[in-house]
């Protein structure tokens, strides 16, 4: 593929398109993994997950398409050594009332489906696994069923232990849950924590205003045994998972309100004791408020400061183009994908990728961007996937998913719409840098 061949970006600084795949069709993508230059993306719309050759950065393939069963998405995946991961849940965007995207984060969202008696339940809930030895062809092992919604998203770095956001028959949304991965062929859960409020099947009510939206797990990404949640709009908790059938809460920050709440993920930084903290942007024009993403102190793990925000997006008017404006995912510095306690790579709605230097912790500076080029609505193509606008969007024209990568070639997850790739040339600041800025 040539660059005549790759559409241009509306804009880029320090990135550039180098491959793109439309995913042979099924151009909605949520998650992104990759492993001995396979990348495996799970669908929102297409419900089930792709495989794609990116061996060759610059002729990304689709080889494979394993199938969910009906009215199942799983949008959500992990990989490591041989094993993949799947989220099984209900299809929520199928619903009537999911036509209006915002009803998705309203507080009755956590319980869609525990009204619905088992017998009448439809679709598949739990989590798949699958071994991936034969990297492009994706063999099913096993299942963890679950009674209620399903699972949402999943963290696995290897080892015994899996951790994810469950919804699970007697509670207002979704918990944390840890995962016995002993025997890969039947995963057991044998821990869950949940904010008081939350277990309705024991009579909890919650404490909180329920109209504000919704509390309930998005994930959790561990590190050193403790589990750093984002709790939609609950915010920030964080939970001792260093027993694993009896995880204990460390602390609960909620900023929502005055700010706009919607955590979506949490990067811990262990060896720079920082906390990486972003809030999702899921409603157009801004309408959910501001959604910055926050760097905390974390030297006091039950005392978590926050000292920064990152800048905003500034080379043009992005709530003015339409759409979702704001973040929506943080590369979680997975093992064996780029690692870096510098370099933070977010996905920022309708404003595309970002790359951002932490260098100086209380400033962090823009460093790198791609945004992809614009539909004929105007509205740059990187809008979040997995939405009923996107699903109708999806249909006009084809979509790009952003696989982005350093020259390392190691790629961030999570973005929209087809696989493109892209080289960078971001650096840190070199420290003569930082104190001339000061």
């Amino acid at each position: 593929m040539t660059d005549i061949d790759l559409l241009k970006p509306s804009y880029s600084r320090n990135m550039r398109l180098i491959g793109h795949s439309d995913q042979a069709g099924r151009s909605d993508g949520q998650q992104i993994m990759v492993r001995n230059g396979y990348a495996y993306i799970g669908h929102v719309c297409s419900k089930g997950f792709s495989v794609v050759d990116v061996r060759d950065p610059t002729r990304p393939k689709t080889v494979n398409y394993v199938q969910n069963p009906s009215n199942t998405w799983s949008l959500h995946l992990q990989v490591h050594d041989d094993l993949l991961l799947l989220v099984h849940g209900r299809d929520m965007f199928s619903q009537p009332e999911m036509a209006d995207e915002r009803n998705y984060y309203k507080p009755k969202s956590g319980t869609h489906g525990h009204e619905e008696a088992p017998r009448a339940r439809n679709w598949s809930a739990g989590m798949a696994v699958f071994d991936i030895s034969k990297p492009a062809e994706p063999r099913q092992i096993g299942f963890m069923p679950v009674d209620g919604v399903g699972l949402h998203r999943i963290w696995y770095v290897g080892g015994r232990w899996a951790y994810a956001s469950a919804m699970i028959e007697g509670f207002s949304d979704y918990i944390l849950v840890t995962i016995d991965m002993q025997d890969p062929a039947k995963p057991q859960i044998v821990g869950r924590y949940w904010l008081p409020g939350m277990n309705l099947a024991a009579g909890e009510t919650a404490n909180w205003p329920l109209e504000r939206g919704r509390y309930g797990l998005h994930h959790a990404v561990v590190a050193d045994d403790i589990a750093y949640c984002a709790w939609r709009d609950g915010c920030l908790v964080t939970v001792d998972v260093a027993d694993k059938s009896n995880p204990k809460p460390i602390v609960h920050r909620n900023w929502s309100p005055p700010f706009g709440g919607g955590t979506h993920n949490c990067l811990p930084l262990p060896d720079r004791d920082l906390l990486i903290v972003l809030d999702e942007a899921v409603l157009d024009g801004m309408e959910d408020g501001f959604k910055p993403i926050w760097v905390f102190d974390n030297q006091v793990k039950s005392n978590p400061i926050s000292i920064a925000t990152f800048p905003q997006p500034n080379d043009r008017d992005y709530v003015a183009i339409g759409g979702h404006f704001g973040p929506h995912n943080i590369h979680e510095n997975r093992p064996g994908s780029f690692q870096s306690s510098t370099l933070i790579f977010a996905t920022y709605q309708n404003a595309g990728v970002r790359v951002y230097d932490i260098s100086d912790q209380f400033r962090p500076v823009e460093v790198g961007a791609c945004v992809p080029p614009a539909e004929e609505t105007g509205r740059p193509a990187s809008q979040s996937a997995g939405r009923p606008a996107f699903g109708r969007r999806v249909r006009r024209q084809e979509r790009h998913l952003l696989l982005h990568r350093l020259e390392r070639r190691r790629p961030v997850h999570h973005g929209v719409q087809g696989v493109s790739v892209l080289a960078g040339r971001c650096r840190p600041r070199p420290r003569d840098e930082l104190r001339a800025a000061h």
